[in-house]
């Protein structure tokens, strides 16, 4: 299902989403073990690795989900194992410009400068949405984002395991056939995640963010663990997506007193699904006056 709403309105959104058996995003800095805040052992998913998933999701999918006339706007610029340069060549390329001044150095002059940008968002979904700093050799200038997101966090405090793993072949003949080669792995039992995020329709004006790029944009953040499954993050799930619009562009109310109104609390002492969760959702009275609420997954 698809759903619309309005690019020239600000929403506010929570996302719930959880893990079993898996690792949901792990720490290079500690051996890859499931990131964790130190005081209150609740689990953290960075904000970045959420974006990841929401990019992973537009580039499997790809021009599909995308209006038929609006198919070249499905690019994405951060791909793994991109050179980014490259990217920015592309916008050179098409819009018949060099990227090297008459001295030779980088390009610095707005009237350049500002129709490679445009390019950029125009053909760029990530751009389009998340923003970025394209002021590398290549100069494609700097775009602010209208989507922004927070570290989701756990409601409980997770429990990481570091497990063995063995393997039962040999990588070549030489080695013996016993080799039982240990290794490790790190998972989260359970772990329910809440994050939240923003949409800024002044930046989105400023992007060209149209309708039907906010309907994909839930779109992918819904599906976003379907097309992206792998042994290492286990199960993970969507459990909620809700969205609060204002009626104002610059918004009717502050957003941390909105997701206030969202309660979750466990019923059990060890949860281990998610209908161990009980979620209490706002009456309509009790929004404040020019905010809507649309559940969405």
């Amino acid at each position: 299902m698809t759903v619309h709403l309005d690019p020239k309105k600000r929403h506010d959104f929570i996302l719930l989403f959880d893990v079993q058996d898996g690792n949901p995003n792990g720490d290079p800095d500690a051996g890859n073990a499931p990131r964790v805040d130190a005081e209150t052992q609740k689990g953290l998913v960075t904000d970045a690795c959420i974006k990841r998933k929401i990019r992973n999701y537009i580039s499997i999918a790809g021009s599909d989900i995308f209006p038929e006339n609006k198919r070249d706007r499905a690019k994405i610029y951060v791909e793994e194992g991109s050179i980014l340069n490259k990217q920015h060549e592309r916008a050179y390329t098409a819009l018949k410009l060099t990227s090297k001044n008459s001295k030779g150095k980088r390009q610095t002059d707005s009237k350049i400068i500002d129709p490679v940008r445009e390019w950029m968002c125009d053909n760029f979904f990530d751009i389009r949405m998340f923003g970025a700093v394209m002021t590398t050799e290549i100069n494609a200038g700097q775009v602010r984002g209208p989507v922004q997101f927070v570290f989701g966090r756990s409601i409980d405090p997770i429990a990481p395991m570091e497990i063995a793993v063995t393997r039962c072949a040999a990588t070549n003949a030489s080695e013996d056939k016993e080799n039982k080669t240990m290794g490790r792995k790190w998972i989260v039992p359970y772990g329910l995640y809440r994050s939240h995020g923003f949409f800024n329709p002044a930046l989105a004006e400023q992007t060209r963010v149209d309708e039907d790029d906010l309907a994909i944009f839930w779109k992918a953040l819904i599906n976003m663990f379907e097309c992206d499954r792998s042994a290492a993050r286990g199960l993970m799930s969507i459990q909620g997506l809700w969205v609060f619009t204002h009626e104002c562009k610059w918004g009717n109310a502050p957003a941390h007193k909105l997701f206030n109104l969202v309660e979750l609390h466990s019923q059990v002492e060890i949860p281990r699904s998610f209908d161990d969760y009980e979620v209490k959702l706002p009456s309509r009275e009790a929004l404040p006056p020019g905010v809507t609420l649309t559940p969405l997954g």
